[in-house]
């Protein structure tokens, strides 16, 4: 169910990651045949490399990359040249100091307008310095992890610090049970893949 690890799209084009949990590498080929329609040309993250979706966070032309226990270094340098082929930016974020969070987006999302919600732990990253950051109090990490999607914001229920924060900067919010999800430190972002 936590297809966001398999594959990264974007307006130009598509990756197919490397895993970062050996049992989850086969699900990668399934995906790829998914994706060959809207992408005829498919990038890959190959061998040393390892690369789960969910350290992937796109903030419009730039990519935040999270070093973490699932995307090593080698993965994360070969997207970033993907990234840099298909003319954006990234940076490398390493979260692999945190205990926290599994995956980069665990902690962030992207919320348009140069504007990121993020969890303490990572509001110092010197990467964040160019955008605005909405403070997820501590709290209510989880619900850092929520999606932009249609000038709204889905966000787990039971956050309503975090709701009402969005809905002060004007975000009408959309609140989704996602507490089974939770039990396996799955969030808003892991359930699709957006293009």
């Amino acid at each position: 169910m936590f297809v966001e690890d398999t594959a990264i799209v974007t307006d130009r084009g598509a990756v197919i990651t490397r895993p970062g949990a050996e049992s989850r590498l086969g699900e990668t080929a399934e995906i790829e045949r998914t994706l060959r329609g809207p992408y005829p040309e498919l990038h890959h993250i190959v061998e040393p490399g390892t690369v789960d979706g969910g350290d992937i966070c796109e903030a419009g032309n730039h990519f935040f990359i999270g070093l973490s226990h699932r995307t090593n270094e080698a993965g994360a340098t070969q997207l970033a040249r993907i990234f840099a082929l298909l003319g954006y930016s990234s940076s490398l974020i390493d979260i692999r100091g945190l205990s926290n969070i599994l995956h980069l987006k665990s902690g962030m999302a992207y919320l348009g307008e140069n504007r990121l919600a993020v969890i303490e732990a990572l509001s110092g990253h010197k990467e964040f310095s160019g955008c605005e950051l909405v403070r997820v109090n501590s709290d209510e990490e989880y619900a850092a992890n929520c999606l932009f999607i249609n000038g709204q914001v889905l966000v787990a229920a039971g956050f309503p610090n975090l709701k009402r924060q969005l809905e002060d900067l004007n975000y009408p919010t959309i609140a989704l049970e996602m507490s089974e999800f939770r039990k396996m430190d799955g969030g808003l972002s892991c359930l699709s893949l957006r293009f």
